[in-house]
């Protein structure tokens, strides 16, 4: 790339519209540009790294056996009414209607179209395995896009899909692709953890997420300190130590003017906050019910959507509250006229603190047998610190951004769409089902999060759009130009992508230019050449080195796998 004659440019000033490091540190490099919110241009530099990434991932994945195909992004409603997914994803998902009323959907995921275009080789066990992946753009109109390439409308995933005859080939399948994709994330150099998570949207039997460690990732990681245990926050397990009193008291009201809080009650009356439970009442699915955790703790909406089977849950407002006989700030379960939920953290509590459903009164020494519940499940937040649930270790929370997933799928869109097979005793069964799914703009915005300094993006030479970065310290001396125009062309004729800066700028802008997009290696050809030296600098560190001209290839070559 002959940057005089070339598409490029920089930005040298901050972007005002940009809320991440990586998003400011793309658009700045004129790898990306925005044309509206959560949808990006990616311009010539961008794309070479979107491409790189690209090679890396089919590399890994054909090593499988996975054949790659192509999905339409543009898929008829119906497919996705079929198996329920339109209501699951509600607003996330484009929708419209053609010229003749028929309405279709911007893919937002794939596993339905794959599942249809399966039926026309699927028979029999005899035509089990096989694995299919793609690259595809993909839609989802997020209510709000930010963080740069991190969370858009319009994004490049690679989706795959595993059919199998039952679980156990599926786990052979599973295991496969979920190792291709350590390897994948290890070739970049991603730092990540891999975490277990909920099904959600896409159903199934098992959710697994490559998360890059990243300040600003919007995914909170929780994970032991002592032993493997990694999940996501919103599905995060703790184990509690604490001990029953042996000794049951009869509950009694006392006078509590005023308090309304757990915080207030727990301080006015002298006891622990543990001591106490917090009611709260939630709408799920235009249903009350009045959910108990323990004083100190919140409620996880996510593990409670779970345990009632609920899409939507939000806390009561007013006009709940008028339906049901209580008042609020002094809300307790006792002759509650509302289905209960308790989490199992309160099977081990005794002699407990509640409302009493009466203003300005609570009920100490409340206990299990004192009201009645439908159910029992962990409802609560995880907290740092927590005992693990695997080996009492503590609980960390780390930030990170969502990479990777893999799922086990499966019959659950088998069933719904009709994909089976004869088994060895001429039994029609379903398919069994993987899913497995990267986010390649987020590999770029994660790789960049966590690979840069105040002068710009330092790239590997795996993902960099160029290996190499020649700056010519003066554009008017022929001697430093023709050796310039033959390191260039040997360079490319070797493999080796290369930048050669031949513009009539200043040497400071091109060292801040050839900084700021993260060439891993930067070759200044000045003011030492009449000694047949030159400059090597490598992007990663600030060191200097003075290498004879006649052995600069060959020091980028053996030096490549230091960057």
């Amino acid at each position: 790339m002959r940057l005089s004659s070339s598409f490029f440019y920089t930005i040298r000033e901050d972007i005002k519209d940009e809320d991440s490091i990586s998003g400011n540190l793309l658009v700045k490099s004129g790898m990306i540009k925005k044309t509206s919110s959560g949808v990006y241009m990616y311009m010539p530099l961008g794309l070479k790294v979107i491409n790189n990434i690209k090679t890396i991932i089919r590399e890994e994945i054909n090593k499988t056996g996975a054949i790659e195909l192509l999905m339409p992004a543009l898929v008829p409603e119906e497919i996705y009414e079929k198996t329920g997914r339109i209501k699951a994803f509600g607003k996330d998902i484009f929708k419209f209607n053609d010229r003749k009323k028929t309405p279709y959907v911007l893919g937002p995921t794939h596993e339905e179209l794959f599942t249809i275009a399966t039926k026309e080789k699927i028979k029999s066990y005899k035509d089990l395995p096989f694995n299919l992946y793609q690259i595809q753009n993909k839609y989802r109109d997020e209510i709000r896009p930010r963080y740069g390439l991190i969370r858009v409308r319009e994004f490049i995933m690679k989706d795959a899909y595993s059919f199998d005859k039952d679980e156990l080939g599926l786990d052979i399948s599973y295991q496969k692709m979920f190792d291709s994709y350590k390897k994948i994330f290890d070739r970049m150099g991603l730092k990540y953890k891999v975490v277990e998570a909920d099904v959600g949207a896409m159903g199934g039997i098992l959710s697994e997420e490559f998360q890059a460690i990243c300040d600003i990732g919007e995914d909170i990681l929780v994970m032991c300190s002592t032993c493997d245990y990694a999940t996501n926050y919103e599905i995060a397990e703790f184990s509690i130590n604490d001990k029953k009193e042996d000794i049951l008291r009869k509950y009694s009201e006392v006078k509590t003017p005023n308090m309304t809080s757990i915080l207030d009650v727990s301080k006015f009356l002298e006891i622990p906050i543990t001591s106490t439970v917090k009611s709260i009442v939630v709408n799920a699915d235009n249903k009350l019910f009045l959910c108990l955790i323990r004083g100190d703790r919140e409620l996880n909406f996510h593990k409670l959507s779970k345990v009632i089977n609920a899409n939507e849950i939000n806390f009561a407002n007013d006009i709940d509250m008028k339906n049901i006989n209580t008042i609020e700030g002094f809300i307790g379960p006792i002759n509650i006229n509302i289905p209960v939920i308790i989490d199992s953290m309160l099977l081990s509590m005794t002699n407990f603190i509640t409302g009493s459903n009466k203003k300005n009164y609570h009920l100490i020494d409340v206990n299990m047998g004192d009201f009645t519940y439908q159910e029992s499940a962990d409802i609560s937040k995880a907290k740092e610190n927590d005992c693990c649930p695997k080996c009492n270790g503590k609980l960390i929370f780390k930030k990170g951004i969502e990479i990777g997933n893999t799922f086990k799928l499966g019959t659950n869109y088998s069933q719904y769409l009709n994909l089976n097979y004869l088994n060895e005793e001429n039994i029609l069964k379903p398919v069994f089902m993987g899913c497995y799914g990267i986010g390649i703009g987020r590999i770029l915005a994660s790789f960049i999060e966590q690979n840069h300094d105040d002068k710009g993006i330092i790239f590997s030479s795996l993902i960099a759009p160029y290996k190499v970065y020649i700056v010519i310290a003066d554009m008017n001396n022929d001697v430093l130009v023709n050796y310039a125009n033959n390191l260039y062309e040997e360079l490319t004729l070797s493999g080796i992508d290369t930048i050669i800066d031949d513009r009539l700028e200043r040497l400071g802008v091109k060292f801040n230019d050839a900084d700021l997009i993260g060439i891993p290696f930067r070759v200044t050809i000045g003011k030492r050449f009449s000694e047949d030296l030159v400059e090597l600098k490598l992007r990663n560190n600030e060191q200097i080195l003075h290498i004879y001209k006649e052995e600069i290839i060959t020091t980028i070559k053996e030096k490549m796998h230091d960057v």
